[in-house]
């Protein structure tokens, strides 16, 4: 492994990394002042897929496994990461990626969507490897604590985003299963000492052979272990039923999923929302798209360009079908109503986490493909956390919309450390083979779960180990004692696996002094409710949850509160010293790529990051008693501030400020704040001069910036741009970049 710089930054992909070859030179000029070193690592899709396949490139084209060095990284006491949002990639975004490298000269081998051969075989584990949420389960060493900064909320108090007016009178509303889905089915077991060691998964068909799923899981005493399956033929005719409830109610269809993380479960159901709500096409279409290959899990957007590569007749024919079958369903919830693209397109294209929170912050109104709002049935097939959602829908409906100046707060503090419920993204999700029995099977040969199927259902399992959950107990009483602020446990004592976790909390609190807190165990629907109510009245609340909860919450109530969950702070403490520092989130990542490409304008807010260097910076000066790294944290504490009281983050259109111009903003304050302070007068006079340049130069700069705005960017590619035409269109000012290096 490579020597370990102070602090570690990820290259990632899409506006996260495009805002980095902009920031990034700042940081290193004013790291550098203080005799800090900055390190980079590639987790970006494209660097990942290089790592995995080197036996297919040339010597100049291999890239080493910067995520498997970062994940060992991790483990190490003086380990400081910012971690970027990097793409979880779904199966189009794989794909796409792949065809670009390929197209810049990488010879590498196609997706096998069907592999026979051992080679065949063997790159698509290695490509499927690289899906979805691969990256955080590596890194996060440490549970989540993420919190909107206090200059941040201020900042929002005082100048409230815009919220969509919610009627009594909306229909918007939640459906979900409720029965025969994985919330359900659910069950759940603690591993006690006989059972420790590798177990397996097994299918066993209805003539009683059995075959091997999944090898080698190695299993620990403590560690609580999930599994449960979802009915595929309850999950169609439950979609077939919602689909026809939205054509005869007037509101938009709208299905909300997570296919990025959930790598192997959601594209499946995403699938059979396709082809259920084009089952007349389907069906009068099979042969022919037998033929194509065709995939309802890639969805309606790979569908029809299979389609189009028919005989110009025969994809008429289909085509027709296709606009047919949307005319007589529901209207759709759109992701771009002037291209007529869907919520069916491809499954990457609508995640939860971002949809739900826009929607509600909308006024419970989705676009449709007139262009125009409307209310809409927000489709969750499982019903594990559909009601947290639905709760809040419920509320502003009641209530009237929250109100960003008077709203409170709901920190995180999420079980996330060691893979803790990684649910249906990694290898312990399958679809059943046959009719017949999934069973997990310990080493001594014992069945610990064991599940009915039928052929096409969803069956996944996964497992949270104890260190994490008592880590997690310890960092909810220490934010609730540092904050002042209750905590509630969001833990549902009637489903299987929250059971178990409940067991847990109940016998490490006693652990911890926990007199005069407010801490309370409460079902995820019935928290969200509190929650709400509680935020409605100025009133903060932590929430003490589990990591797919964790993800969820970590935007719903940040974008309703300061309008994005990006400008979070996102602080892991590693559980063996060290520190991982997230910037927020990256789901609106896409767009402001293509707006950059389009108009040489990128909207991506650097809050979050600005943020997570502080308090790297912080870590760094306490944990290495680096004096001159807690001075430039200071610093950049006043700089965030002024940059918010100013009003220097991004604007939403070409003509203002835009990425570029707030990290020019960003640096100018925070040079004068290291010129005015008094503690270091090495950096005091350091960046005196600094200062002095940038604030004379503010016009000149700024001009500079603004004026490459309004005509298309091209930076060379999308998943691997190269870095000369990446860093060209990003730093496009000389006077600034004279003065930063």
């Amino acid at each position: 492994m490579r020597e370990m710089a102070d602090i570690i930054y990820t290259k990632v992909d899409e506006a996260p990394e495009l805002a980095s070859a902009s920031f990034l030179p700042i940081i290193r000029a004013f790291t550098k002042a203080a005799g800090l070193t900055i390190g980079t690592r590639d987790i970006s899709l494209a660097g990942r897929i290089l790592a995995n396949f080197p036996d297919y490139l040339t010597d100049a084209q291999k890239q080493s496994d910067a995520l498997a060095e970062l994940g060992e990284m991790v483990k190490q006491p003086g380990a400081n990461v910012i971690k970027l949002p990097n793409i979880s990639a779904s199966q189009p975004q794989l794909n796409a990626a792949v065809k670009e490298l390929q197209d810049q000269g990488y010879k590498l081998p196609d997706y096998p969507a069907d592999p026979k051969t051992d080679e065949e075989k063997s790159v698509k584990a290695r490509y499927d490897a690289i899906k979805g949420s691969a990256v955080n389960p590596v890194l996060r060493e440490g549970n989540s604590d993420r919190r909107a900064p206090k200059a941040v909320k201020e900042y929002a108090k005082k100048n409230p985003h815009r919220m969509g007016e919610w009627l009594p009178s909306s229909k918007t509303h939640v459906a979900t299963m409720g029965q025969h889905d994985f919330r359900s089915n659910e069950k759940s077991v603690t591993i006690a000492a006989a059972s420790v060691g590798s177990a397996k998964i097994e299918f066993v068909g209805k003539d009683g052979t059995a075959s091997t799923l999944k090898s080698d899981w190695p299993l620990e005493e403590g560690d609580v272990i999930d599994a449960t399956y979802m009915s595929v033929r309850a999950l169609s005719a439950f979609l077939a039923k919602e689909i026809q409830d939205a054509k005869d109610q007037g509101v938009l269809f709208s299905l909300h999923m997570k296919a990025t993380m959930m790598k192997v479960s959601d594209p499946i159901i995403f699938g059979h929302c396709v082809k259920t709500f084009l089952k007349g096409v389907f069906d009068k279409h099979a042969a022919t798209f037998d033929e194509l290959g065709v995939n309802p899990d890639l969805g309606i957007g790979d569908l029809e360009a299979k389609v189009a590569t028919l005989p110009a007749d025969k994809a008429a024919e289909i085509q027709a079908d296709i606009k047919a079958a949307f005319g007589n369903g529901p209207d759709m919830y759109m992701v771009n109503s002037d291209k007529g693209i869907t919520n069916l397109h491809v499954s990457s294209d609508v995640i939860i986490d971002a949809s739900m929170p826009a929607l509600i912050r909308a006024g419970g109104k989705g676009w449709g493909p007139d262009g125009k709002e409307h209310d809409a049935k927000c489709v969750i097939p499982d019903s594990s956390y559909a009601g947290v959602y639905s709760a809040v829908i419920d509320f502003c409906r009641e209530n009237g919309a929250l109100d960003p100046a008077k709203m409170g707060t709901v920190p995180n503090v999420g079980l996330m450390a060691q893979k803790a419920e990684e649910y249906g993204s990694h290898p312990q999700t399958f679809k059943a083979p046959a009719d017949g029995t999934i069973r997990v099977v310990d080493a001594a040969g014992t069945t610990l779960i064991e599940h009915g199927v039928e052929v096409g259902d969803i069956w996944r399992a996964c497992r949270t180990k104890d260190a994490p959950i008592r880590d997690w107990v310890k960092l909810g009483v220490t934010r609730s004692r540092l904050s002042g602020m209750p905590g509630i446990f969001w833990l549902d004592k009637s489903r299987a696996h929250d059971a178990e976790l409940l067991k847990k909390v109940e016998a490490y609190l006693p652990d911890h002094d926990t007199s005069g807190l407010d801490l309370k165990v409460m079902a995820p629907t019935e928290a969200a409710k509190y929650s709400t109510e509680r935020i409605a009245r100025g009133e903060d609340t932590i929430a003490i949850t589990g990591n797919v909860l964790r993800d969820y919450l970590t935007d719903l109530y940040p974008i309703l509160e300061v309008g994005t969950s990006a400008k979070m702070l996102s602080i892991v403490p590693l559980m063996n010293g060290g520190g991982l520092f997230e910037t927020g989130a990256g789901g609106s990542a896409p767009k402001h790529v293509q707006q950059l490409q389009e108009e040489n304008y990128l909207r991506w807010d650097s809050l979050g990051e600005f943020c997570a260097l502080g308090a790297s910076l912080e870590h760094l000066a306490n944990v290495k008693s680096n004096g001159k790294a807690q001075v430039l944290a200071d610093a950049l504490d006043k700089a965030i501030e002024g940059l918010l009281d100013n009003d220097k983050s991004p604007a939403r259109r070409v003509g203002g400020l835009d990425n570029r111009g707030s990290h020019f903003y960003i640096a100018l304050y925070w040079a004068k704040a290291l010129s005015e302070q008094d503690q270091d007068a090495d950096l005091k006079a350091h960046f005196a001069p600094i200062a002095a340049a940038l604030s004379d130069g503010e016009e000149t700069i700024v001009g500079e910036l603004n004026g490459v705005q309004g005509s298309p960017a091209d930076t060379g590619g999308y998943y691997h741009a190269p870095q000369d035409k990446v860093d060209a269109v990003m730093r496009p000012s000389a006077t600034l970049n004279g003065i930063i290096g």
